[in-house]
């Protein structure tokens, strides 16, 4: 079977730092954070006071097309991502047909839409909207971005937690490998940050009432985000063929199953991940110079992904850059593997490793500080990001520069 090789000709973004994958990668390089406070009138006992929220008036401002009655605010992130990411593709209508798919994750789907019906109804008001399933179902953001632009290929929504969205691009650049598309939007959308989830969060106990701090040894949990990353990816063919300026290439992805603990992380789960993904790009470990690493901020998760990376590296561990920008855009879940994805190829083509922007301390027990402080040069032609989801998902994808033309 013909293997064919996939380049990404277009990025867009929409996240608590703004909209553009440009603010994204700036916040990141400049260690600028998009978390802000956030009180719940709906939560009298709320704790944690803080998120990397979009504020729905700042979205109304943003918000593409007339259809907003009928999506959910997760669904509007989306074709925010989306348009953007086309327009800088340079894509025309007669571009988009039977050979085109869309590949966009969520873990959730419409929560905005689940939680205003719910405090209707239970204030008394028995009249909900009516276009609340349509509006709910996770597949919602896959489906309005394929409708918008007329993308008639497969589509397919990833709802895989944490890793819903670097599974949708790696699912994607296997499909398009394989001939499958020519031609595919992908990444990830999620709009959460509501009261009924955010408490459901609260009582997990797992985020920072205070800062979000990767990898430092004071780490008391993460911070929640929102937003949408979308790719537009084609076959190298496909893209020679119209002329369009290919931004990078997609080189590796590996995926895997912890099969154990549905919240506790397993760093050999992980490493498959990682190994799959270098196997997959056919390069060694001393090949990579920056990781985009998970790094949610909880002791759990940091010591394991560490443990990971220091078993798929090695020596070369000592030599990787690595940083976790979770501080600066939230984790957010679904849509956080296509947000950093993005700050990743900003990572590549620029050659900085963005900061860790609130590491304080080393941890002796993790052994090694991330990047900190300013963003760091480095030299390299790959670039690794992360995505591990509750349930044992486990996603890596690698990154290359753009085919000699």
């Amino acid at each position: 079977m013909t293997q064919h090789r996939v380049v990404i000709t277009g990025v867009g973004a929409y996240s608590s730092c703004g909209k553009g994958a440009d603010t994204l990668w700036a916040a990141a390089r400049d260690g600028i954070s998009g978390v802000r406070d956030l009180d719940f009138d709906e939560l009298p006992n709320q704790r944690v006071m803080h998120a990397a929220h979009i504020p729905n008036d700042v979205f109304l401002e943003h918000a593409v097309g007339n259809n907003t009655r009928f999506q959910d605010r997760f669904s509007g992130f989306g074709l925010i991502a989306a348009d953007e990411a086309v327009r800088q593709a340079g894509l025309g209508k007669d571009d988009f047909d039977e050979n085109f798919g869309v590949v966009v994750g969520s873990g959730f789907g419409g929560a905005d839409t689940l939680e205003i019906n719910y405090l209707a109804y239970a204030n008394g008001n028995a009249r909900i909207d009516p276009m609340s399933v349509p509006k709910i179902m996770t597949n919602a953001a896959a489906s309005w971005i394929s409708m918008t632009y007329g993308a008639r290929g497969p589509v397919y929504c990833n709802s895989t937690a944490c890793s819903s969205s670097s599974q949708s691009i790696g699912l994607a650049y296997q499909l398009m490998r394989a001939g499958i598309m020519r031609r595919c939007l992908t990444g990830g959308a999620e709009a959460l940050i509501v009261p009924g989830v955010f408490r459901s969060w609260e009582v997990l106990r797992v985020l920072t009432p205070t800062v979000c701090r990767p990898f430092s040894q004071d780490r008391n949990g993460m911070v929640l985000g929102e937003g949408a990353g979308i790719l537009v990816l084609e076959t190298l063919e496909a893209a020679q063929e119209r002329g369009a300026t290919i931004l990078a290439e997609i080189v590796g992805y590996g995926t895997s199953s912890d099969a154990g603990d549905l919240l506790r992380p397993d760093p050999d789960g992980a490493a498959r991940a990682m190994s799959g993904a270098m196997k997959d790009a056919g390069i060694g470990p001393a090949e990579v110079g920056y990781a985009n690493a998970h790094g949610t901020g909880t002791v759990a998760n940091d010591l394991s992904e560490t443990n990971a990376m220091r078993q798929v590296f090695g020596g070369a561990f000592d030599d990787l850059a690595v940083s976790s920008t979770k501080p600066i855009h939230g984790h957010a879940l679904g849509a956080a593997g296509a947000l950093e994805a993005i700050v990743t190829l900003g990572a590549l083509k620029h050659q900085l490793a963005p900061p860790t922007a609130t590491f304080t301390t080393l941890d002796p027990n993790i052994g090694f500080e991330p990047v900190h402080g300013p963003a760091r040069a480095i030299k390299t032609q790959y670039c690794l990001s992360n995505s591990f989801a509750f349930g044992g998902i486990n996603a890596s994808l690698i990154f290359g520069p753009p085919p000699a033309q």
